[in-house]
């Protein structure tokens, strides 16, 4: 057996003693890079132009470094004495996230404290509407078998877009997430095609229901106002014009928070309120009997122009029962 002979090397770190040279130049001092953590939804949106955690390619010294992590972590819920019994569910649901520097770093929609049933109060308090207490008078017109028709075509494309929209919310090869109309356009049309047959209807929609919730709102505000005071109350109500600046006061405040799981205690009054006067709704008409002189023929205008305008009309009120489109990217489940 030969021993070992030990191979003559210049060692790579200089030893005590030793006349020798590093192969490999170091720095004096090299500072420690602060780590930057962020969820990882930040580094898969679209909206990472506006982040302030995006840096350059190389790193620029800070003449006063400060630690860029918040290390408070996302405040507890407490939840009364009373309420425990009612589960996990109901007191995740009646949760108001407080502001959080964690989230103030993402978009609006990006919020990760989001869970399954904080969907489900969104999507129902969205999608049923008041819309559904307009629906038999659509039905006097189309009369029974077409309203029933229409009623089941429009809830399947409802189904349908709802699928696609959830489907094209995040792509699954680059991870990026799509939470607007006009992005998700862009990346299946292209930006040119895509402002010009996207952007004008996204305008007007938008507008539209803005207006029409804002209308609905103040009124539905003057109605609420005039039950809880009472006949009896000598109290000078407000205008509809100043109940409309009330109901949009109370919007923009609203729209201060985070993100929509910040309201999720609204939603789940919302969902609950449509639910029940939804059921209320069919329980009456099949609890009562029908009224004297009551006919289910459809109502036929004297001219054909009105009768066509009747069905559009009816349509329209058929269709316009349906909604909640314009949330879904937004309350998608992390």
């Amino acid at each position: 057996m030969g021993e070992a002979v030990d191979a003559n090397s210049t060692p790579v770190t200089p030893r005590p003693g030793a006349n020798s040279t590093p192969l490999t130049p170091r720095p004096a001092s090299v500072s420690p890079t602060p780590p930057i953590s962020a969820p990882p939804s930040q580094f898969h949106s679209p909206s990472l132009s506006r982040s302030p955690l995006l840096t350059p390619d190389h790193i620029v010294p800070s003449k006063t470094p400060r630690n860029s992590t918040p290390r408070n972590a996302t405040p507890r819920l407490r939840t009364p004495r009373f309420m425990t019994p009612l589960g996990s569910p109901l007191r995740r649901a009646l949760q108001l996230t407080k502001l959080d520097p964690q989230d103030a770093w993402l978009p609006i929609t990006e919020s990760r404290n989001g869970n399954a049933w904080y969907a489900a109060f969104h999507c129902l308090c969205s999608g049923i509407g008041f819309q559904a207490l307009v629906l038999p008078v659509s039905f006097t017109v189309l009369g029974w078998a077409w309203g029933i028709i229409a009623l089941t075509v429009a809830f399947a494309w409802q189904l349908y877009t709802f699928y696609l929209l959830v489907q094209l919310h995040e792509n699954t090869e680059t991870g990026i997430r799509y939470s607007r109309y006009l992005q998700i356009m862009i990346a299946n049309f292209g930006e040119k095609k895509a402002k010009w047959l996207g952007l004008f209807p996204i305008l007007y929609l938008s507008i539209g229901t803005c207006v029409a919730l804002n209308i609905i709102g103040g009124s539905t505000s003057k109605l609420f106002f005039q039950t809880v005071c009472g006949q009896s109350c000598t109290v000078k109500t407000l205008t509809p014009v100043e109940w409309y600046l009330v109901f949009a006061s109370a919007a923009v405040l609203l729209s201060q928070l985070p993100n929509l799981n910040s309201i999720a205690g609204v939603s789940l009054i919302g969902s609950i309120t449509a639910v029940v006067y939804c059921t209320i709704m069919w329980m009456v008409s099949v609890n009562k009997d029908r009224l004297p002189g009551i006919t289910y023929k459809p109502v036929r205008g004297p001219k054909e122009v009105d009768r066509l305008f009747e069905v559009l009309n009816s349509l329209g009120i058929i269709a316009f029962a349906f909604r909640g489109h314009n949330l879904v990217l937004e309350i998608q489940v992390p």
